[in-house]
């Protein structure tokens, strides 16, 4: 059985709640938990101390007995300074896809192309003075 610090969401539509839960990683999201450590509601603004609520004493000795944090808790337990999140890295990130540069390059080679037989065609086309 393997431990997460989870988000179980609550609330109505379009009014999301979450509750912060210790849960099997096997249970649905809003199912079955075995404990629940904190809140966070996303309708409050962001620099609302209530916003995210965290039992500090109870997510530590859920981390110390292996349980894993979700990357969005690690998130708020790295601000709460209870875990750190490593910073991630990610060079590719905005670059266009394998597809998208294919298609970049035949539109090039077509404009390429277009501006050498115009280029040619101006030429042979200018009348001999």
């Amino acid at each position: 059985m393997s431990l997460k610090i989870r988000l179980a969401r609550g609330g109505a539509k379009k009014r999301p709640y979450y509750r912060i839960v210790i849960a099997d990683s096997r249970s649905p999201r809003d199912g079955r938990f075995i404990e629940k450590v904190g809140t966070y509601d996303p309708m409050k603004p962001k620099d609302d101390p209530a916003r995210i609520t965290l039992e500090t004493e109870k997510v530590q000795a859920w981390l110390a007995k292996g349980a894993q944090p979700t990357d969005r808790v690690l998130r708020f337990l790295d601000a709460a300074g209870l875990a750190k999140r490593p910073p991630r890295n990610n060079p590719q990130k905005g670059q266009p896809g394998k597809k998208a540069q294919e298609l970049a390059n035949a539109r090039e080679l077509k404009a390429k192309a277009a501006a050498a037989m115009a280029a040619a065609g101006g030429e042979a086309g200018e009348p001999a003075a």
